[in-house]
């Protein structure tokens, strides 16, 4: 689905008649989350998120598990596949399964540690203690009491916040916000936004650890795009962080085109996106999310073939000290 738009602007009238709803949603939502989860003998690490939409969550795992890696570890990310097809528990093979059966997130957590899909997160982690994890990086639940968590990371984008500060289907927050902070053990706020440094404040107010990141585009990426006008398109959470991170990086963004997070391509949009890449002389690009699921569909080979892909990666302020809170959590 879309985002609307009114969840990320002051809270109005539309926020105001969807709020006895939100109110209910939001009561269901505080009850789940303070269910007590399940030991599950490795320590947990969980990368949540206050809102729905994008905040960065996935590249935060990506960073959190390769620091896990690079102490000697066995990190399993364990993720719910959203998007793809499969149940699970099943452990990510990129070579055999694509966007379609596990989600797009998996296949890039993936290159970085051992992935285990599973709508269950118990099975998914009992999964990928069985294959050898010594620890697990959860990428999304927060909001799910299946697993206790030894270190809970909420991400928020410094640019949108948390919106109109509205529960479902009044804005865009998960839960109350209170109760969400109640089972936070630290913050990272991503990229520069006076919306970040409020809840910032927020957090550091409830004594909760803040750290300031940034998703810093691929260097070589960037070099081979310069000098190029583009058609950037993507399906994310915030298709306009893309855009602005190659508008900031001095790409010329001459067309964009927004699809709903998660998107599913279909023959005919790779068809009109290659039309209109070649009628303006533009290069489609598109994020490192959207070009796998892209891949292995004979219907968009074409449209795969042609676009160029921008990866990005976290980016710590003080990489020292996000790294010693993690590892005495996980310890």
């Amino acid at each position: 689905m879309r985002e609307p738009a009114f969840w990320w602007r002051p809270a109005g009238l539309a926020a105001g008649l969807l709020s006895p709803l939100a109110a209910v949603y939001g009561a269901v939502a505080a009850r789940r989350m303070a269910r007590p989860g399940h030991d599950v003998q490795v320590p947990v690490v969980c990368i949540g998120n206050l809102t729905l939409g994008g905040a960065g969550k996935t590249p935060t795992a990506m960073a959190v598990a390769q620091l896990l890696k690079t102490t000697g570890r066995r990190p399993f990310v364990l993720s719910r596949g959203y998007g793809g097809a499969l149940k699970g528990p099943v452990q990510v093979d990129p070579a055999s399964h694509d966007a379609a059966g596990v989600g797009d997130e998996p296949l890039l957590l993936a290159k970085i540690a051992p992935t285990v899909v599973a709508r269950d997160r118990l099975a998914g982690a009992a999964a990928a203690r069985a294959n050898g994890a010594d620890v697990i990086v959860m990428d999304d639940g927060f909001q799910n009491p299946a697993l206790n968590k030894d270190l809970a990371i909420l991400v928020v984008d410094g640019r949108r916040g948390i919106g109109n500060g509205k529960v479902f289907p009044a804005g865009p927050l998960r839960s109350p916000l209170d109760d969400q902070l109640g089972c936070a053990h630290a913050m990272i706020v991503i990229g520069p936004g006076n919306a970040g440094d409020r809840m910032a404040a927020v957090a550091e107010r409830r004594k909760l650890p803040v750290f300031r990141a940034t998703l810093e585009p691929d260097r070589q990426a960037l070099d081979a795009l310069k000098g190029q006008p583009v058609l950037a398109f993507a399906g994310i959470g915030d298709p306009e962080k893309f855009f602005a991170t190659l508008r900031d990086a001095g790409i010329e963004v001459r067309a964009q085109r927004v699809f709903p997070d998660h998107h599913r391509y279909r023959r005919n949009e790779a068809r009109d996106l290659i039309a209109h890449a070649e009628r303006e002389g533009l290069v489609p690009v598109t994020t490192e999310k959207d070009e796998v699921r892209l891949a292995k569909q004979d219907d968009l080979a074409a449209l795969a073939g042609l676009a160029r892909m921008l990866p990005v990666r976290l980016k710590l302020a003080d990489g020292d000290a996000f790294g010693d809170f993690v590892l005495r959590a996980v310890r």
